[in-house]
């Protein structure tokens, strides 16, 4: 006698069961619910195609562009302007159903960024993509190789981008892949034979940047092996999961140090003549602006590689200026930093103007851009961030004497008896930082409060600053923050108002209070809230069920004494 199936047990049970119970009994094959979890992930899918949003307009993202980065103007523009383009591109198709059509020979605006190191290129494109929303992934094209040879494969980065996309294919399938140092696979003439690190990496990318599928399972990838017989095993199915580029956009960056030679020998041959006009080949990182496809291709990339790029935007050379404008700006990630670092052990920091002009002085020297920012920020600090924490010492304004020489600097401050010069510096610096923090909240970010219904009290916009100043946070960041935590107190009191049935409206005084007395965190807002509105319940119920058309404003009186507060309204609302 042979035993039965799995599928026999499954149905005779199943028979039985429904013999007993009726139809509302069955039984649920393992086997099974992988397809239905495949079933849900497909209409999650759908979901997330038709959940794209995006109307960002370039003029819109230069602008928040400029809160970070100084100068770069003309590279600003031309990324902010294709980005755009191609995502508001993308949901319009989405929306008219025209990508449902291939359509034949179109080009994506990839970009290729050039400028000399230390410019901003990588932060341009973090920034981008941070207020994109979008996924977005790095790679150095240094680590790769063509596909076939020792080395990594350049669709690994497709890959990573799911995996940051929170393995949502739909969602990758809109990101952006970032490959820095693009001009380290430029071919070399003097090379014979294959290049695998070059030329061959050029070819691998190619098909990505244009159009093509990648599987995400590979053999080289033992977890995705694993997941896969997983899968078949459950479902006896193989399961084929791959991402299409047709709306990946990929930014490529690069020093491209050797370049500049190359545009002015262009530009020096086609000027021979009588009365033409040889050009000095001390221009440096101006020629930048100037490059051509001819340009490239003479650099070492092929045509094909060049022609997938038919975007080029060219970033300058920061000047000290630049540098002193970079480290005063309020969003400083090199001065917050430091502040940070210091901020650990219990010490303000702060700097003297003339200190962060000494800063940028000394970084214009080490000919690394931006980053010999952090080089002397870090040289000149270390030795008080070695010494202090393990004195009394809390507040520490650093000088231009101090960038000059640091070690004479902390001899001198350790010195020091009976003097609270730091501390009162710095705080006289904080009320400096704090006055010019209002002015940007107010000006550069009113429209953006504005857009969400966030009305810019005086009394908000201090705490506001006071916030971004305590917490060492990004100024945007604060005011999304505030915006989200004055909205959950609004909607707070939106439910109250349909539980008690009597329409209670807060003034935005009343708002203002409620945030002086949290946290600034949304659990801390809520709690506050609960604490009020528990107290005020009772007597709000008593008015909804007398079906008293009031509306009923909410001062400060009622935040700080909630009962007093309701006890009076009661008392006008019910006099005999």
């Amino acid at each position: 006698m042979s035993l039965p199936s799995e599928k026999d047990l499954e149905r005779e049970l199943g028979d039985y069961l429904s013999n007993k119970y009726g139809g509302q009994v069955k039984i649920v094959s393992a086997g099974m619910l992988p397809l239905a979890r495949e079933k849900v992930v497909e209409q999650q899918a759908e979901r997330s195609e038709e959940a794209f949003q995006f109307d960002l307009k370039p003029e819109e993202l230069v602008k928040y562009l400029d809160e970070y980065v100084v100068q770069q103007g003309e590279a600003k523009a031309v990324l902010a302007t294709k980005i755009c383009t191609h995502f508001n591109r993308i949901r319009h198709e989405l929306e008219t159903g025209r990508s449902i059509k291939r359509q034949v020979g179109r080009i994506k605006s990839n970009v290729l960024l050039i400028g000399p190191t230390g410019v901003g290129k990588t932060y341009l494109v973090k920034l981008i993509a941070r207020r994109l929303g979008v996924p977005f992934v790095k790679g150095d094209a240094t680590k790769f190789s063509e596909t076939g040879y020792v080395g990594g494969d350049v669709e690994d980065l497709v890959r990573d981008l799911v995996r940051q996309a929170d393995d949502d294919i739909s969602k990758a399938e809109y990101g952006i892949i970032y490959v820095d140092e693009v001009d380290k696979i430029a071919a070399s003439p003097q090379r014979l034979g294959a290049d695998v690190s070059r030329a061959g990496v050029q070819r691998a990318f190619l098909k990505p940047m244009e159009e093509t599928d990648v599987e995400l399972k590979v053999p080289h990838d033992p977890l995705s092996q694993l997941e896969a017989m997983e899968h078949f095993r459950a479902t006896g199915k193989r399961e084929k999961k791959v991402v299409n580029t047709r709306n990946i956009l990929f930014i490529m960056s690069g020093a491209f140090v050797d370049l500049p030679d190359i545009v002015q020998k262009r530009r020096n041959e086609r000027a021979i003549g009588f009365g033409s006009k040889l050009e000095s080949k001390t221009h440096g990182s101006r020629s930048f602006q100037e490059v051509m496809a001819e340009d490239l291709i003479a650099y070492g990339f092929e045509s094909e590689f060049v022609g997938r790029l038919p975007v080029v935007a060219a970033l300058t050379d920061l000047s000290r200026q630049d540098f002193v404008e970079i480290l005063s700006s309020p969003n400083s990630a090199v001065v917050l930093g430091k502040k940070e670092d210091f901020k650990a052990y219990g010490i303000r920091l702060s700097f003297e103007p003339e200190a962060l002009e000494a800063i940028a002085a000394k970084a214009v020297l080490e000919k690394t851009g931006a980053r010999g920012l952090l080089s002397v920020m870090e040289k000149t600090l270390l030795p008080f961030e070695k010494s202090l924490p393990s004195t009394i010492r809390r507040h520490l304004v650093v000088s231009r004497e101090m960038v000059e020489d640091p070690h004479g600097g902390l001899l001198a401050m350790l010195k020091e008896t009976g003097s609270d010069h730091h501390r009162r510096r710095s705080e006289a610096l904080r009320l400096a930082d704090f006055a010019r923090l209002v002015e940007v909240i107010e000006h550069a970010h009113g429209d953006f409060l504005r857009e969400q219904a966030v009305e810019i009290t005086p009394t908000r916009l201090n705490m506001m600053a006071a916030h971004c100043l305590d917490a060492l946070l990004d100024v945007r960041d604060v005011c999304a923050d505030f915006s989200e935590m004055i909205h959950h107190i609004r909607d707070y009191a939106a439910t109250v108002s349909v539980d008690c049935d009597i329409n209670v409206i807060l003034a935005e005084a009343a708002i203002d209070r409620i945030l002086q007395k949290s946290q600034l965190t949304i659990p801390s807002v809520n709690q506050v809230c609960q604490e009020i509105f528990t107290t005020l319940e009772y007597g709000l119920r008593l008015m909804g069920q007398k079906n008293l058309d009031v509306e009923l404003v909410m001062p400060v009186a009622a935040v700080d004494s909630p009962a007093t507060f309701i006890d009076a309204v009661l008392d006008e609302h019910f006099q005999l």
